[in-house]
């Protein structure tokens, strides 16, 4: 049962055998006098100093009651720092090697620094909307949100082994960064076009498909002679080129979903053409870790060299200078290691041909739901907070079958008078 214990007194027997307590001189005004002790559900006693007995009482008694309701929370627990817990969290993910190194870079360089060191229970959520705040300043949002993601996995796996009450995470001070949607802006035809016409002849076909299907840029990087089924007219969207860290694997497309994207009759013309004049290359990589099975492809895609096309070389070397060729971007200069540089921005990249490519279906009665599984996005709700400005507008819709109706009716009434009319003259 609960009780008080006086640290500043000790028990005397007496002469006439009894008990007293007497002054500890050892003790006796030094730290917090009263000791609040319980049993906790293993039976060991436990106890936490303070001032008063009552608050002493108070609390060894709301242990136990804790304990029998099965709330029970070692009080010491909390004191566990935050970086023993992070690589029990990172462990405990089911993820791709390339989202384990988004973890461990948001941890080591936003999160860490932060709170890495603190014990758990002295982090506060005033503190981690201050932090937020701070990171959206100077990162933006994207950045905020997965870095977030981090600390309050970490402190959601403390509060899951009991290290803490609460994961101060969920507190409605915190705001988590929303994920907001710029306008998109798909290109014109004429955009498109010119980007075709200035990729050389033998990378030709990756732009074209890339806004004739929308996929992404690794998964064109990775499209082999096998995934064109030309008697069902579709791609099998089943791998992409994947860069962990300094080396490359085949992996599977993004959310971990192949997909199955229609193929144009016209497009299916142009990769065969593509075909009988390039051939294919058989280039072997890793499957999905870089130490994985090696998995063999004829792409249809590689360098001269016959190595694999790797992003960052096609977009210097090929994509910047066709955006510059057609006045999209400025033409380069020559940095200080006399390299040349583009200066350009997210909304220049070859993401862009998706956001064609779905201006130009949805233009044509192509429907979210069909969108988004042609775009291998994880949610229709996703594509549809991207996309909604682009759906065609309701307007014409409404006023066209207003029109029918009136133009009906404008009509029965026109030959109920004809009716009325041959009445009176007979």
């Amino acid at each position: 049962m609960a009780y008080a214990k006086d640290q500043w007194t000790k028990p005397v027997r007496q002469a006439d055998g009894q008990v007293r307590r007497e002054r500890n001189e050892k003790r006796w005004g030094r730290g917090k006098r009263w000791l609040g002790v319980w049993l906790d559900p293993h039976g060991d006693e436990k106890s936490r100093a303070f001032e008063t007995k009552t608050r002493a009482l108070q609390y060894a008694t709301g242990m136990e009651t804790d304990r029998d309701r099965g709330d029970y929370l070692d009080p010491n627990a909390g004191k566990v720092r935050l970086d023993e817990v992070w690589p029990r969290w990172i462990r405990s993910r089911t993820i791709d090697p390339a989202s384990e190194i988004q973890y461990e870079s948001k941890w080591r360089l936003h999160v860490q620094p932060t709170f890495g060191r603190r014990m758990l229970k002295s982090i506060l959520p005033s503190e981690i909307a201050v932090w937020l705040t701070d990171l959206i300043g100077v990162y933006g949002p994207s950045t905020a949100r997965s870095a977030f993601l981090v600390l309050y996995g970490c402190l959601e796996l403390a509060t899951a082994d009991e290290l803490i009450k609460r994961n101060p995470g969920n507190s409605k001070i915190v705001k988590k960064p929303a994920r907001r949607f710029s306008q998109v802006v798909a290109w014109s035809d004429e955009t498109v076009e010119g980007i075709i016409a200035e990729h050389p002849a033998e990378f030709r076909l990756i732009p074209v498909i890339g806004s004739a299907t929308g996929l992404r840029q690794g998964e064109l990087f990775a499209l082999s002679v096998e995934d064109f089924d030309f008697e069902q007219q579709v791609i099998r969207v089943r791998r992409q080129v994947k860069r962990l860290r300094n080396k490359y694997v085949f992996a599977l497309p993004k959310n971990d979903k192949e997909r199955l994207v229609p193929m144009s009759p016209a497009l299916a013309k142009l990769v065969k053409q593509h075909i009988a004049q390039f051939g294919t290359t058989t280039i072997s990589l890793p499957w999905e870790q870089t130490d994985g099975e090696l998995q063999e492809h004829d792409l249809l895609f590689v360098w001269s060299d016959g190595r694999i096309i790797r992003a960052g070389v096609y977009n210097l070397m090929i994509w910047k200078p066709a955006l510059a060729e057609i006045g999209l971007i400025a033409p380069p200069v020559k940095g200080t290691r006399g390299r040349w540089i583009f200066k350009t921005d997210y909304t220049k990249g070859m993401h862009a041909l998706r956001h064609y490519f779905a201006s130009i279906t949805l233009a044509d009665g192509v429907n979210i739901k069909e969108l988004s599984e042609y775009l291998g996005h994880y949610d229709p709700g996703f594509t549809l907070q991207m996309y909604t400005h682009m759906l065609p507008s309701s307007y014409d819709r409404a006023r066209q079958a207003v029109d029918r109706r009136l133009e009906r009716l404008a009509s029965r009434l026109t030959e109920q008078r004809r009716s009325r009319d041959d009445s009176t003259a007979a």
